[in-house]
């Protein structure tokens, strides 16, 4: 398949759209705190901890044991402990906001696809719920930047 080899035009305007991400200060911005996040062990240690015990508490929920208070504050405080983590707080966030960016820039090829042409802000409010938080303006140019 052509389209999908190194030097066609699409893999060239995938690599340009990349680069305009990577190039992107918001995005400079969210990288810089992941990464001061992966710096700090403390912060890291508590998600990780926190994260677990979600996924346990989940687990014995998902196979229909009940869940004591005790152990329900045991984990509220600890993600409050968390949250309370600038470091870790910041990185939850980032996190989020590139997860929210992946899904946008995915659902805006994924339309392209389907389509056959490039969606409208039309499109989009027709579609389950919208994009990126139904505030997403999209156009030929592939929307807005930073």
């Amino acid at each position: 398949m052509q389209m999908l080899e190194d030097d066609s035009a699409v893999m060239a305007k995938t690599r340009e759209l990349c680069a305009a991400i990577v190039e992107d200060s918001e995005y400079q911005e969210l990288l810089g705190k992941v990464e001061t996040f992966l710096g700090n062990d403390e912060a890291r240690l508590t998600y990780q901890s926190v994260h677990e015990r979600g996924q346990e508490l989940n687990q014995k929920q998902s196979s229909g044991l009940e869940l004591s208070e005790g152990e329900i504050r045991e984990f509220e405080t600890a993600r409050e402990s968390l949250l309370a983590n600038p470091v870790a707080s910041e990185f939850l966030e980032a996190q989020q906001t590139l997860e929210t960016l992946n899904k946008a820039v995915n659902k805006h090829v994924g339309m392209t696809l389907e389509l056959g042409r490039v969606p409208t802000a039309e499109d989009f409010a027709q579609s389950e719920g919208g994009c990126c938080g139904g505030g997403e303006k999209g156009g030929s140019d592939g929307g807005g930047g930073g």
